[in-house]
């Protein structure tokens, strides 16, 4: 099984406050049935008050500059396009576009 990553950036998630809840709960409601399908790995949101940075081999660290926001889950599952239809079902549930990618195998990891 291949695992995808399902996200979108912060920018694209244009709700109204009044329509919040309901987007919450059906985003959590997909990501339930995800779980009970057995093929949720894991997922959350980028918190974005605090600043992401960059850490060094030498372990220094810096301030990073690009950008990563919004929110993600991981699926594991047999073809892409699950992976497709699992993006369908977040998008009607977020009312935003998902990107799906794709995790390449690694035996190490």
């Amino acid at each position: 099984m291949t695992k995808y990553l399902i996200s979108f950036p912060s920018a694209t998630m244009v709700i109204a406050d009044a329509d919040f809840a309901a987007v919450a709960e059906a985003a959590h409601e997909v990501m339930r049935e995800a779980k009970a399908a057995g093929v949720y790995v894991f997922g959350g949101g980028i918190n974005e008050d605090v600043a992401p940075v960059r850490v060094h081999a030498d372990g220094s660290v810096t301030p990073e500059t690009s950008r990563l926001d919004g929110g993600f889950c991981v699926l594991e599952l047999p073809s892409r396009a699950e992976g497709e239809g699992w993006a369908a079902r977040i998008a009607a549930a977020c009312r935003t576009p998902q990107q799906l990618r794709e995790f390449q195998y690694d035996p190490e990891s």
